[in-house]
């Protein structure tokens, strides 16, 4: 018998030979109806696995990330069986097909160019294979065998994938009826787990992703376990791309791109009032939580970068140039500047914590296919801080600094969830320094009662961190504020503190920032209400509409009125019709439509048309005035009574 390890730490004892499917119906045959892969010590496998050791198992549900991407892996097999089965007379052959965040696709060589029509073909074929509940059936083979077959069925992209594994790799296939392709797996039990298929675009790709490849052609879809979930998902892509932050962006003439300076984005005089706003509320936070501001160069020297760490473990992503013949680099990072600010004097226990905040411009370089609006670029705003402090003090700061997050981000109505990111590959440090580190932030997280999840080897490359991701308000995620605890710049910098006993001793620092980036943050906001922001946000926060022209001066004395409290607001005085006029303060997603005509202008009041409602309400000029410096104090939203 052997012994076997569940998620909760119960152990079970199951005949060796069994496989992971009827272990699992041992355990609950409720679960085992959900199940449709499972680790066993860490590997994905497929429930057909058999168990041959003592080890630990953990059921996979569509819940579980790695659940999910074994379903639409196999959804990537159905399409490629369907696929052959529908144009077999052009030619086709198979390239890859992995699953992908949301999805799967999968490349092919063919003589057909597809259309959107022919993906409505396809997905009816794919639907018609889910039904014949085809079992997906492993077979490993020798390298030399699996050449041989691919070669039989003219399938030279397998081949070429075979060739370039090592001479005694044991390659293994997937069958499910007459299809059968390379995998490495794993894979759900049969097409039938696939009930809910969605084929969403075609689009070219080059093999193995070089240009001086042949270019292929790529079908995206997605899958599900249910009808429901698939067209709730579908539902919030349509509602992602009417709240795309590039398209309301010009719309609102908020920012601009330009083939100038691909990934450097123009801030057009409105987005410059959300980002000042921003920024506004950032040092009114900080202020409160203890906070200064500091300010470092945008370009400095090779030495320093070397002792940073970043020359060796992040040179690919910065930019150089030479001053004086000495090599220099643009920051893509603020920390290093953070670290001589700190070192100019010399600090007492006393003064810690010591937090200091940066809103410093970083450029890092990003590939030209993967800048994205607001979202990828390759200049920003980190609203940086570094938090000197002492050992002892490490889990208030970080309970400090999540107080200070979960203000910031309930002020926009996000929610989030956190993730602690662990040691990566290319790092610098002592594995104890790590373990110590990666302790005192998991240790944090559990004593505040804060779910969260482990990203194994993406921390930064000194120092494990939590990263927060928000949910915006059509349920997408956003990886955003993050709290990194570092134990070696401090070291790399010689930083020190005189401590109680008058001896020096080294601080550990927290580097940590909020928004994240402030261009990715305006662009994750607009998407998040949809360009309609609230009263403090807005860039013209209050329209006013004289319906004639005898109205107009009554219109601008109202409008010096606000102004000088300091209130955005604008006239629109043209010669079109009242009706047109509030449409458009509609289009222009303006918090508040001011008309006034002669009742207003006789009794000082205004009638207000908030966005997106199409009841008025007759207020009093300064009652009106006075509820929208409210909302604006407050950071509440229009809508929000």
């Amino acid at each position: 018998m052997l012994k076997i390890t569940l998620k909760d730490g119960a152990v079970r004892e199951v005949a060796e030979g069994t496989s992971v499917l009827d272990f699992v119906k041992q355990v609950s045959n409720s679960l085992a109806k959900k199940v449709l892969a499972a680790k066993v010590d860490g590997e994905t496998v497929d429930l057909t696995r058999v168990l041959d050791k003592d080890c630990q198992v953990d059921f996979l549900t569509f819940e579980e990330e790695d659940g999910r991407w074994a379903l639409r892996h196999t959804a990537s097999h159905i399409l490629a069986q369907a696929v052959k089965r529908l144009y077999k007379d052009n030619n086709v052959q198979l390239a890859i097909g992995p699953a992908i965040d949301n999805g799967f696709y999968y490349d092919f060589d063919m003589d057909r160019q597809l259309t959107e029509s022919d993906l409505r073909d396809i997905e009816k074929e794919m639907k018609k294979i889910v039904k014949e509940n085809l079992k997906l059936e492993r077979k490993e083979v020798s390298r030399a065998d699996a050449i041989a077959f691919f070669k039989e069925k003219g399938e030279n992209y397998k081949v070429e994938l075979i060739e370039d594994l090592p001479e005694d790799a044991t390659i293994s296939m997937y069958s499910q009826g007459e299809f059968t392709d390379l995998c490495a797996g794993p894979h759900v039990l049969s097409t039938g787990k696939v009930k809910a298929i969605k084929l969403q675009s075609v689009a070219g790709a080059y093999w193995r992703g070089s240009e001086k490849n042949k270019m292929l052609q790529r079908i995206y879809g997605t899958a599900f376990e249910k009808q429901a979930d698939l067209d709730e998902y579908l539902h919030m892509l349509e509602e992602a791309a009417k709240r795309d932050h590039r398209k309301l962006g010009k719309e609102l003439d908020l920012f601009s791109l330009h083939e100038e300076g691909p990934g450097f984005p123009f801030f057009h005089p409105n987005g410059m009032v959300i980002r000042n706003e921003l920024i506004n509320y950032w040092r009114e936070v900080h202020r409160r939580y203890g906070y200064q501001e500091i300010k470092t160069p945008m370009i400095m020297n090779r030495k320093l970068w070397e002792t940073s760490g970043h020359w060796d473990h992040y040179k690919e992503n910065m930019y150089f140039t030479k001053i004086d013949e000495e090599d220099y680099a643009v920051k893509p990072m603020n920390c290093p500047g953070g670290m001589l600010v700190y070192k100019s004097h010399q600090h007492s226990y006393r003064d810690l914590p010591l937090r200091m905040g940066e809103l410093g411009l970083v450029h890092r370089h990003e590939l030209s296919g993967a800048l994205h609006g607001l979202f990828r670029v390759r200049n920003f705003t980190q609203d940086d801080a570094h938090l000197f402090i002492t050992p002892s003090q490490i889990e208030e700061e970080i309970q400090h600094t999540i107080d200070l997050f979960d203000e910031v981000y309930s002020t926009f109505g996000l929610s989030y969830t956190a993730e602690l990111s662990t040691r990566p590959e290319d790092s610098m440090g002592s594995d104890e320094i790590w373990e110590n580190a990666t302790n005192a932030l998991r240790n944090a997280l559990e004593h505040r009662g804060l779910e969260y999840i482990i990203n194994e080897g993406d921390g930064a490359f000194y120092g494990p961190k939590i990263d927060f991701h928000l949910r915006d308000s059509i349920g997408r995620t956003w990886q955003c504020g993050t709290i990194q605890l570092d134990m070696l710049m401090p070291e790399k910098f010689d930083l020190t503190y005189v401590g109680e006993d008058g001896e020096k001793h080294r601080p550990v620092m927290l580097h940590r920032v909020v928004y994240g980036s402030i261009e990715r943050f305006i662009g994750i906001l607009i998407e998040n209400y949809a360009g309609a922001f609230p009263v403090w946000l807005a860039p013209v926060q209050v329209k006013i509409l004289p319906i004639t022209d005898k109205h107009a001066d009554y219109a601008y004395e109202l409008k010096k009125k606000m102004f000088d409290l300091g209130l955005r607001v604008e006239v629109d005085d043209r010669n079109e019709k009242t009706g047109y006029k509030i449409r458009e303060a509609q289009v222009k997603k303006i918090p508040y439509a001011l008309v006034v005509g002669d009742q207003e202008v006789e009794n000082g009041t205004v009638t207000v048309r908030r966005y997106g409602e199409k009841e008025t309400q007759s207020m009093g000029a300064e009652d009106f005035i006075k509820l929208v410096q409210e909302k604006i104090a407050s950071k509440k939203s229009a809508s929000e009574e």
